[in-house]
């Protein structure tokens, strides 16, 4: 896709697969080179680095939209500091992006990753999610519906609630650390899963993320640990600890969708563009009247993605009789 966009549609486009830290910097400070007068960011990482090195170009940005949860929390505390320079929509709380995209294809897809690297049998494993939000939720009953005896840990009490009633184990992450197989963070935060839990996982325990970037797992713990290390098969990096016992990190903790597989399919994937192509749009037309703040995407847009999808899938669904409308909208109707 990015020779496509480079050569055939003659598109700027930086990008390479297995790229590392400063790769993936110097990418982004490419893009920042052709003056943007929109971003359309997937981690807030772009908006960061021209909000604290390049901030020459913030009066030239009339908006932008993020597609991820951790991109729109960092956002919202840019907001809070009022640091933020321009109007930005958080396509990703729109719930044609969250509730599918989220779910049921980072369900698929990090299963699809998970599998592809290590070519585990799943059923019968106790396979713990740390994380219950939408990712979270699809990945679990993905895991579940293979066999898994799933295992959430959570800090939400409401999630873990949530969680719990869904028909899965909830436990502290040490006591799932102790417990569990196969593991997978999809929170969005650091050092999840770290040493103490390294201390006590099963010989053959296998690790890793698809919430955001490596930093999830506490890899710099796992190296020190480790007495030694050796890559066992592609994305498969075994770790030997001083008491003989082997853990297993897959694609150097990075989303394991991405790496071991083809991430999203694109019959889910749609959507999420939709937004984000009708919410630039929607940008250009609005972004006078907009404050420096964080916007849902419009809820008729969110609809209107939402019947395109059905169309798209062939399927028809009722609307509400005039009768209807007027007793959902009246006090006076009665029972």
């Amino acid at each position: 896709m990015a020779a496509y966009l480079a050569v055939e549609a003659g598109i700027p486009t930086f990008a390479i697969k297995g790229e590392e830290n400063d790769t993936y910097y110097s990418h982004i400070s490419a893009v920042l080179d052709t003056k943007p007068t929109m971003t359309m960011d997937d981690g807030a990482d772009l908006v960061t680095l021209m909000h604290t090195q390049r901030r020459e170009l913030l009066p030239g940005v009339i908006g932008g939209t993020e597609e991820t949860t951790t991109g729109v929390i960092r956002l919202r505390s840019m907001v809070q500091e009022g640091v933020l320079a321009y109007p930005i929509v958080a396509v990703n709380d729109a719930l044609t992006k969250h509730m599918f995209d989220n779910r049921y294809g980072t369900g698929q897809s990090t299963l699809d990753g998970i599998i592809r690297a290590t070519n585990r049998l799943l059923a019968g494993r106790n396979f713990v999610v740390a994380g219950y939000g939408w990712c979270g939720r699809g990945l679990a009953s993905r895991a579940a519906g293979l066999g898994a005896h799933v295992i959430v840990v959570e800090v939400d009490p409401l999630k873990a609630l949530e969680a719990l009633m869904d028909g899965y184990q909830v436990m502290s992450h040490l006591e799932a650390a102790r417990a569990g197989f196969i593991f997978c963070t999809v929170t969005g935060n650091i050092n999840v899963f770290r040493r103490e839990h390294f201390e006590v996982m099963a010989d053959g325990a296998i690790l890793s993320n698809s919430g955001h970037f490596n930093d999830e797992l506490e890899i710099s713990a796992l190296e020190e640990m480790a007495v030694s290390k050796r890559e066992v098969r592609p994305m498969v990096m075994e770790y030997t600890m001083a008491d003989g016992r082997h853990i297993y990190l897959l694609a150097d903790g990075r989303l394991i969708n991405l790496s071991a597989a083809e991430g999203h399919p694109a019959a889910v994937m749609d959507m999420s563009f939709a937004n984000q192509a009708l919410c630039a749009e929607y940008m250009v037309r609005h972004h006078d009247q907009l404050q420096r703040a964080v916007y849902p995407v419009p809820a008729d847009i969110d609809a209107d993605i939402a019947r395109l999808k059905l169309a798209a899938m062939h399927i028809g669904i009722d609307t509400l009789t005039p009768e209807q409308v007027t007793y959902l909208a009246s006090w006076q109707s009665g029972t």
